[in-house]
């Protein structure tokens, strides 16, 4: 009788590396008492000087401020992320990160000037509405997809106008449409 060993299978290396990377950035803000947060894994205006403007540009989805803010956001990205960087590819997921990282950060520095905005919560939102494009065919347009923009649509409005809660909810719904703009590009030349 043969027993077969289980082994541990590295099944989405850049979703994991993004992972861990948020953890250190957790443990980080946690050490420095939220300089390394502040510093590096958050975004904000400052002078273009600053070559940590740049590094922040990036960073800012590494950072966040409790470790609930972080379950929250890791636990989705650790359920659908393997998914898509199956799907799509680790450089495509990585491209997905690095540009929902960069567009987010910029409209962030640009509309909200006064505003720290940190955490994945962008990067969550892409991937959930990419997800929703897996079925994608050719001259359909999936009714999943429909009723995830419409619902996740309809509560990032209605929570920025009638809840006050530090939720940058147009993070989210710029990370959802960068998400759908690529989940569609990457179906279509797909097919």
């Amino acid at each position: 009788m043969s027993r077969r060993k289980s082994r541990l299978s590295n099944n989405s290396p850049v979703i994991l590396m993004f992972t861990l990377i948020c953890a250190a950035a957790l443990v980080l803000h946690y050490i420095t008492g939220g300089l390394s947060t502040r510093l590096v894994f958050s975004v904000y205006r400052s002078s273009p000087a600053n070559p940590l403007t740049y590094v922040r540009l990036l960073g800012h989805v590494f950072g966040h401020g409790s470790f609930d803010h972080f379950m929250g956001n890791i636990m989705l990205i650790l359920i659908l992320g393997p998914m898509l960087e199956e799907k799509y590819g680790s450089s495509n997921m990585i491209a997905v990160i690095v540009i929902t990282a960069l567009v987010t950060g910029l409209v962030s520095i640009l509309l909200f000037p006064k505003v720290m905005l940190l955490g994945a919560s962008g990067v969550v939102f892409a991937m959930i509405l990419m997800a929703s494009f897996t079925e994608f065919r050719r001259g359909t347009v999936p009714i999943t997809f429909i009723l995830v923009a419409l619902l996740y649509l309809g509560q990032q409005i209605y929570q920025g106008i009638f809840v006050q809660d530090n939720v940058s909810n147009l993070t989210h719904i710029v990370g959802g449409l960068i998400g759908a703009l690529i989940g569609y590009s990457m179906n279509r030349k797909g097919r």
